[in-house]
C-alpha cells in the first residue's frame, strides 16, 4: 500500500515520467520515509508496551550478568536474520531495544546483522550463485554481527549514547515503576505509551527524511558501471575499494543482489562482490544520519570501523573460498 500510494504521488499526482531519475529517487524517498515512520511507530507502541507489564530489568540484568558464552550476540544476530529489513528500516528496532535497556553490544549484532541477511535475499541469491556461495554468504553474515555485536559489547560503549537516548531509557524506567505501584488501567497505559510514541517518531523525524534524501539521491543519480572498474580480479586493492565505493550507496539486500548478478557476469569476483552488498547494505550515509540522533559521531565511526574490517576480511576469506 506504500509503495501504491508513493507510485500514485510521484506518477498520477506529479506526473513525472517513470524511465526518469527525479522519479526512481522521489519514488524511493517517499516510499521508505513513510515505512520508516510508520516501522518506528509500530515498534516504539510494541516496546512501550512491553516496557509496561514485563520485567526489563530483569532480562537487563540477565543479559549483562549471567554467564551465557556469547549465546545472546548469536541470538540477537539469528532474529536479525529472520528480520526483512534495510539497515534504515532496522534502526526503530534498534532503538526499542536500547530504550528496552536491552546491552549494547546484543543490539549492535542485530543491527548488523538484519540489513545483511533476510530470506528473501537468501532466496534470490541460490537462484543466482547456488547452495555453496548462499550457505557461506549466510552464515558469514551472522558469523560477523555475532562476532561484531560481542567486541563492540565488550568496549563498554554505552556512554557514546546520545542525551536524548538516555533520557528515553530513564523515563521508561521510571514509567514503568509508577505503573507497577499504581496498577494503572490498559487504556491508560495504551494512550501513554503511543504519546510517548510518536514523541520518538517526531525525535526522528528530520534525521529520517535527511537520510532517506541521501540514499535517494544515491539510488537515482549514481551512473551505471561507475563501481565495476574498481573491483577488477587483478586489483588486490579491489575488496577495500568495493566497500568504501558502497557506503554512499543504500538499498536493501534482495534490492542489491540483481546488481551483484550483473557484477560477477562482468568478471568481478564473487567474494568482492558480496563485500560489496554487505558494504551497501550495513553501511550506508543514510543509516549513519540517522544514528546520529541514537549515537554520538564517535560510536558510529566505532560502529562502522569495526564492520567494515569483518566484511572486508570476509570478502577476501569469499575469493578464497568461492
Amino acid at each position: 500500500m506504500i509503495q501504491k500510494f508513493a507510485d500514485l504521488v510521484v506518477y498520477g499526482l506529479l506526473g513525472l515520467d517513470p524511465a526518469s531519475r527525479l522519479a526512481e529517487s522521489l519514488d524511493f524517498f517517499i516510499y521508505d520515509t513513510l515505512k520508516i515512520i510508520l516501522l518506528l511507530l509500530v515498534v516504539s507502541i510494541a516496546m512501550g508496551l512491553l516496557n509496561a507489564y514485563f520485567p526489563t530489568e530483569r532480562l537487563r540484568r540477565a543479559l549483562t550478568t549471567r554467564r551465557l558464552y556469547g549465546l545472546q550476540y548469536l541470538l540477537a544476530s539469528l532474529f536479525g536474520a529472520v528480520t526483512p529489513f534495510c539497515s534504515c528500516s532496522s534502526i526503530p528496532l534498534f532503538i526499542g531495544f536500547v530504550k528496552g535497556g536491552i546491552p549494547l553490544g546484543v543490539t549492535f549484532a542485530f543491527l548488523t546483522t538484519s540489513p545483511l541477511v533476510n530470506e528473501i535475499a537468501v532466496a534470490m541469491f541460490l537462484g543466482s550463485f547456488g547452495l555453496k556461495a548462499t550457505v557461506i554468504y549466510v552464515v558469514s553474515g551472522i558469523t560477523l554481527g555475532t562476532l561484531g555485536g560481542y567486541i563492540l559489547g565488550r568496549m563498554r560503549l554505552e556512554r557514546h549514547l546520545s542525551p536524548w537516548v538516555l533520557a528515553l531509557q530513564a523515563g521508561a524506567d521510571e514509567q514503568s515503576a509508577e505503573w507497577d505501584e499504581t496498577r494503572t488501567p490498559f487504556a491508560e497505559r495504551l494512550r501513554t505509551v503511543v504519546r510517548d510514541a510518536w514523541g520518538i517518531v517526531r525525535g526522528v523525524l528530520l534525521y529520517v527524511a535527511v537520510g532517506i534524501g541521501i540514499g535517494a539521491a544515491m539510488h537515482g543519480y549514481v551512473p551505471e558501471g561507475f563501481f565495476e572498474r574498481f573491483m577488477g580480479r587483478d586489483n588486490i586493492f579491489a575488496v577495500p575499494m568495493a566497500v568504501i565505493c558502497a557506503v554512499p550507496m543504500y538499498a536493501n539486500a534482495a534490492g542489491i543482489v540483481p546488481v551483484i548478478q550483473v557484477f560477477v557476469a562482468k568478471g568481478v569476483p564473487l567474494g568482492t562482490a558480496i563485500a560489496f552488498m554487505m558494504g551497501v547494505v550495513g553501511l550506508s550515509l543514510p543509516e549513519a544520519t540517522m544514528l546520529k540522533k541514537v549515537m554520538t559521531w564517535r560510536l558510529i565511526a566505532i560502529f562502522f570501523a569495526t564492520v567494515t574490517l569483518f566484511i572486508i576480511l570476509s570478502g577476501y576469506l569469499f575469493n578464497l573460498l568461492l
